[in-house]
C-alpha cells in the first residue's frame, strides 16, 4: 500500500523584513538561468548524489509562461539527515506557501515563492530511484556524476493518447450512459455537489476521452498532455468553446442544462468516432438514456413548480 502523507503551511508574506508588502515591493521574477544556479547550487552544498527535471521544462513544445514550475528530484544517500533541519529550503527564496508530502519512500516538497516561481522538489534515496523514475514520464539529467540515471529511460509518451479499441470505446459510452443516470439522482435530490462531482468527473471525462480519440484517429499517437491540458490544440476553436459552454455547474438548473448538452454532445461525437472507426456504437441505448434524463428531470421540474404553488 502506498504511504501518503500532507501537510500545508501558510507562511505570513504580508510584510518583508523591511516592512514593505511583497506585493508593493514588486520583487521581479528570477529568470530560469537564475533558478537552475539556485537549484544545482543547492545540490552542491548538500553534496546530493544526483539532479534531474521532469515536468513541462522537459517538453520543448509545451507552452511556456510564467506558471511552469520546476519540477526537480534531488537523488542522495541519507535521506533522514537531510530531513532533519530543513533550513536549507530557506536557500531557494521567501515563500508565500508550501506543502509537504509523503510519497512512499520520497519526500515531496512543493514550494511557491514571492517573486512568482514555484519549485517542487522531490528527495529520494538512491536505493529507490526506479520509485522516482516511474511516477513520472519524461525527465531530464541536470547532475549525475555517478551515472545513477544511465540505467532508466524516460517515457514522454505517457500522456500520449493512441486510437482507441473497439473495446476501449464500448467500455467508455457504457461508463458514460451508466453514470448519467447517478447525476440524474443526484440533480432530483437537489444534491449539488454530488451531481457535478459524477457530471465532470466522470460523464464529461469520457466525453474528453472520446475527442481525444477522435484526434487520434487523424494523427495517429498524440500528446494531450496530462488532464487533457494540450487536447484543443489539435481541435476546431469551436469545439473548445463549446466544450466549455458545459462548465457552469452554478445552480441545479445550470447542471440540468448541462447534463442535457453533454450528452448530445457525447452522443454527436461518439457517432461520429464510430464511423470513423468502423465501431458498434449503441445508438438505441444512448437515445433511451437520453429519454429517461429527460423524462425523469422534466417531471422534476413539474413536481417543483406545482409544489411551489401550493
Amino acid at each position: 500500500m502506498k504511504k501518503f502523507q500532507q501537510t500545508v503551511r501558510f507562511i505570513d508574506m504580508s510584510s518583508t523584513e523591511s516592512g514593505v508588502s511583497t506585493k508593493k515591493a514588486g520583487i521581479p521574477m528570477r529568470t530560469e538561468t537564475e533558478m537552475f544556479d539556485v537549484i544545482l547550487q543547492t545540490a552542491k552544498v548538500l553534496q546530493v548524489d544526483a539532479v534531474a527535471m521532469s515536468g513541462s521544462r522537459t517538453n520543448p513544445k509545451a507552452p511556456k509562461d510564467e506558471f511552469q514550475d520546476y519540477d526537480v528530484v534531488y537523488i542522495m544517500e541519507d535521506l533522514d539527515g537531510l530531513i532533519a533541519d530543513l533550513a536549507w529550503l530557506n536557500r531557494f527564496g521567501k515563500r508565500l506557501i508550501e506543502q509537504y508530502n509523503v510519497l512512499e519512500h520520497r519526500r515531496l516538497y512543493l514550494m511557491l515563492f514571492e517573486d512568482g516561481n514555484r519549485i517542487d522538489l522531490t528527495l529520494c534515496p538512491k536505493e529507490h530511484i526506479k520509485e522516482w523514475v516511474d511516477s513520472e514520464a519524461d525527465f531530464t539529467v541536470l547532475n549525475d556524476p555517478q551515472g545513477l540515471f544511465v540505467p532508466y529511460a524516460p517515457t514522454p509518451k505517457r500522456y500520449w493518447t493512441a486510437p482507441a479499441s473497439a473495446t476501449d470505446f464500448d467500455k467508455s459510452c457504457n461508463e458514460f450512459w451508466w453514470v448519467s443516470t447517478y447525476v440524474v439522482k443526484g440533480i432530483c435530490r437537489k444534491q449539488i455537489i454530488y451531481a457535478t462531482d459524477h457530471l465532470y468527473g466522470i460523464c464529461q471525462q469520457e466525453l474528453l476521452k472520446i475527442l481525444a480519440w477522435k484526434v487520434a484517429r487523424d494523427r495517429g499517437v498524440v500528446d494531450i498532455g496530462k488532464n487533457y491540458k494540450y487536447l484543443f490544440n489539435y481541435l476546431p476553436a469551436e469545439k473548445e468553446k463549446e466544450f466549455s459552454a458545459l462548465l457552469d455547474f452554478s445552480s441545479l438548473d445550470k447542471i440540468t442544462q448541462s447534463l442535457f448538452a453533454t450528452m448530445q454532445l457525447f452522443h454527436q461525437e461518439a457517432q461520429y468516432l464510430a464511423q470513423k472507426m468502423g465501431f458498434k456504437y449503441e445508438k438505441e441505448v444512448a437515445e433511451k438514456m437520453m429519454r429517461y434524463a429527460k423524462k425523469k428531470l422534466l417531471n422534476h421540474i413539474e413536481n417543483k413548480e406545482h409544489n411551489s404553488k401550493l
